[in-house]
């Protein structure tokens, strides 16, 4: 096995860092659309600034959130098999940098692996996991790339020729995507991955509300926290005057479509001005700021199929809540 790391890591490797100047800020237009819907909505991608993202780690370790702590244990008891599907000399390629124990857990059961390529949109936070894995493992290479790994993107050549290519994408991020964006991003991945190549994914299971709902308003308040951030963030970014104590966090399980809904709940009737532009507010009118599906195990093997892979092995915990399903390309 390749990542045993020394007690004493190394000085860090000068990173090759691969920049394809992605637009990491808020796209106003974008924002002004969804707020001018009907059903008021805007992107869940604009909760990840430095305050979200620390919310978002906090939000990992609530006892209600049980995605991070399955995926941990899923992975725990079974990586010698992930490390095994994934095969020798392959280059593992992470949509969405790594710097957590599930990637860890991963590099350090590969066997010889030609390179880590983590994909990320942040070029702050890419630099910083990126560096801390190179010193952790010498002996892999790592390739940073910053870039919107929802777009077309070019990935750099490992020093190595890797046997193959292997797409990791951990947690449950796939359920943020509505369906026809996650076949999308399933094909995406598929012509990253090549015909020898495969998929490492996390996917989230369907199952009672009395499990999602908690998990998604944990009883601390760090989800409402987490979510009325996201207005903090267009107050400050936008121009904009959202009260945030007018507001309150509501996730809701939507049984037809099959995922959780979070929302922004107002208060009372009000309006708020964002970069010039003013929203009225009826008492109880909500934003969508994020879906969360969740899919049966046939559910998501239909969608991988028609993204060009065949699921080989599927592993999951005692209660089903969570899988990590290995993909390869059909």
């Amino acid at each position: 096995m390749t990542g045993t790391s020394s007690s004493a890591p190394a000085a860090a490797p000068a990173l090759r860092l691969l920049d394809l100047q992605p637009e990491a800020g808020i796209d106003v237009a974008a924002v002004l659309a969804g707020l001018r819907q009907p059903c008021k909505q805007v992107e869940p991608k604009y909760f990840y600034d430095e305050a979200g993202s620390q919310l978002f780690e906090q939000i990992c370790r609530q006892p209600e959130y049980y995605p991070t702590r399955t995926e941990l244990g899923i992975m725990a008891s079974h990586v010698d098999e992930m490390a095994g599907e994934v095969g020798a000399g392959a280059a593992l390629i992470e949509f969405g940098a790594g710097s957590g124990r599930k990637t860890r857990l991963l590099l350090e059961n590969l066997e010889s692996p030609a390179a880590y390529v983590p994909v990320d949109i942040s070029r702050e936070f890419l630099l910083e996991s990126a560096g801390r894995l190179a010193r952790r493992y010498p002996d892999i290479e790592v390739l940073p790339v910053c870039a919107d790994f929802t777009q077309p993107l070019t990935l750099p050549e490992p020093s190595e020729t890797p046997a193959r290519n292997v797409v990791y994408f951990p947690g449950s991020t796939i359920g943020n995507f509505a369906h026809a964006q996650a076949l999308e991003l399933l094909r995406m991945m598929r012509a990253e991955a090549g015909d020898n190549g495969g998929l490492l994914i996390g996917v989230d299971l369907l199952k009672s509300p009395d499990i999602l709902e908690p998990a998604y308003n944990d009883s601390a308040g760090v989800t409402a926290a987490f979510n009325l951030n996201l207005l903090a963030r267009f107050n400050r970014e936008l121009n904009a005057d959202f009260d945030l104590d007018a507001f309150r966090h509501l996730a809701v399980f939507d049984q037809a479509a099959g995922r959780i809904e979070m929302r922004l709940v107002s208060q009372r009737a009000q309006r708020a001005r964002v970069a010039g532009e003013i929203f009225e507010f009826a008492a109880g009118e909500y934003i969508i700021t994020e879906h969360s599906h969740k899919y049966t195990m046939e559910q998501f093997t239909a969608m991988a199929a028609a993204a060009g892979f065949r699921l080989e092995t599927l592993w999951t915990d005692p209660e089903q809540l969570f899988s990590v399903q290995y993909l390869a390309a059909a």
